[in-house]
Parts: structure tokens; C-alpha cells; sequence
């Protein structure tokens, strides 16, 4: 049977930790965009689901949430299909391989990793092939960015900043697809806001060339507050907000 949420806050011990924790997550962002100048400006909030179930996700659309983030396909597919019901905007934020690119371009408003050629030519023939089948949207694509250092340490991910320019005209020149703007995610073992400064700059570049592609994804649990600081757009929170993983098993 598929667990759906009692409508009854009462009733729902988890909605109402869910609840608590959406607060203290929007007051962060709120003060973090106080601090920097942006108090009429707030970032949107992905909430990241990734291992937990379709019913938190529920419980998260009845407390206001619109926009969830997944980061592998097959769980990210099936809770689209379980909440079929709902007005949600599905954010894939993991590595995507092309053969995936079909799958995604089912559900995903918006893919945050598109980081080489072959993705970008994949995922424009999925959304055609969408387009032309269900007539769903343009697919919003963000460039991710590498902000590492060749320092041999742990690699996140991302096209290196010289190659976004290539990327982003291959995005702009495709059908279907819509270039949203740059992400990230801040290397491991370093503060967090020059990595996003560095962002921040790879993001103004790309605004010269697209107008429209201001979008940038960057901010997760741990480092927020310095994402909105250097311009985020689109935060991406899962574990403040969702806890811990739940047991497998």
C-alpha cells in the first residue's frame, strides 16, 4: 500500500517535523539574503529528496514547497509517476549520463548538471521527441561548473569554467532546450565562498554573452549563507530539511 499522509497535522508527526524544519531552513535563507542586500530578492528552494519517500515529498507540497530535487533517475522517475497529482517542478541535480537522457526529459523541468556536449545533444533529442509526443516545455539547463583546483583532491563534478561558453552555445543553439545559468557544488575541505565568488564571476561572463541566463545553482545545507552571498539564484537543501537518510531495509 502507498503510504499518503493524513491531511491532519495533528495526526502526522512527520509533517510537523517537516514543518519545523522548512521554518528554520526559509529564516536562514531570509537572513542570509538580509545580509547581503537581498531582502526583496530571496533565492528559490529545491528541496532535495533524494532516499526519502514520496510521502515526505507530499507532506513538503502541502506545507508550500513547489520545487524537489533528485539526483539519480530511476527513484527520480518513480516518485514523478506516484505524484503525478501534484504541481511540482522535478529539479535533476546529479550526474547524468546520456543514456538517461530520455527518462529525464520525462519528468524534469530542469536538469542542474549538464556538463558536456553529448548531454546537452541527448537531452535536446528527448525533449523533441517530448515536445513532439506530450508537448511538455522547454527543459531548463544550468551548466555545472568545476570550481576545484587541479590539486589532485576530491573531483565534484563540472565542465571547467574555459569550456561554459562552448556548452552554453550548444545550449542556446538547441531545440527544446533553455539556458538557464551556471551551478555548483563547493569543493570539500575549503570555505565555500571563493568557490562561490568564482562561480559568481563564470555566471557574469555567460550573462555578457546570454542576457537570459542569470540563473545560478549554488547552496546546499551546509554553506547557504555564502551561496546567497555571491548571487545564488536556486538553493538546493536536503538533509536540513529532511533529516537524516532513512534505514534501508
Amino acid at each position: 500500500m502507498v503510504e499518503r499522509p493524513d491531511d491532519r497535522p495533528e495526526h502526522d508527526p512527520r509533517r510537523a517535523e517537516l514543518a519545523d524544519r522548512l521554518a528554520v531552513v526559509r529564516k536562514r535563507i531570509a537572513a542570509a539574503a538580509g545580509e547581503a542586500g537581498r531582502s526583496g530578492n530571496l533565492p528559490s528552494l529545491i528541496v532535495v529528496t533524494k532516499f526519502h519517500p514520496a510521502a515526505d515529498i507530499r507532506r513538503l507540497a502541502a506545507l508550500g514547497v513547489t520545487d524537489v530535487g533528485e539526483n539519480r533517475d530511476q527513484e527520480a522517475a518513480a516518485k514523478a509517476l506516484e505524484l503525478a497529482d501534484l504541481k511540482l517542478a522535478w529539479h535533476f541535480v546529479g550526474q547524468l549520463q546520456t543514456k538517461k537522457a530520455r527518462s529525464v526529459a520525462r519528468y524534469a523541468a530542469a536538469v542542474h548538471s549538464v556538463d558536456r556536449p553529448q548531454l546537452v545533444d541527448a537531452l535536446a533529442k528527448a525533449v523533441r521527441n517530448e515536445m513532439d509526443s506530450s508537448g511538455r516545455a522547454q527543459l531548463e539547463c544550468f551548466i555545472q561548473v568545476s570550481l576545484e583546483d587541479d590539486d589532485g583532491g576530491t573531483h565534484r563534478g563540472g565542465a571547467a569554467p574555459a569550456d561554459v561558453p562552448l556548452l552554453a552555445e550548444r545550449i542556446a543553439g538547441a531545440d527544446g532546450l533553455k539556458l538557464a545559468g551556471v551551478m555548483a557544488v563547493a569543493p570539500l575541505g575549503a570555505p565555500p565562498g571563493p568557490a562561490f565568488e568564482k562561480l559568481a564571476a563564470v555566471s557574469a561572463l555567460l550573462v555578457a554573452a546570454h542576457p537570459g541566463a542569470g540563473a545560478i545553482s549554488a547552496g546546499m545545507s551546509q554553506d547557504l549563507e555564502a551561496a546567497i552571498k555571491f548571487g545564488a539564484t536556486h538553493l538546493r537543501i536536503g538533509s536540513d530539511i529532511l533529516g537524516s537518510r532513512p534505514a534501508v531495509g
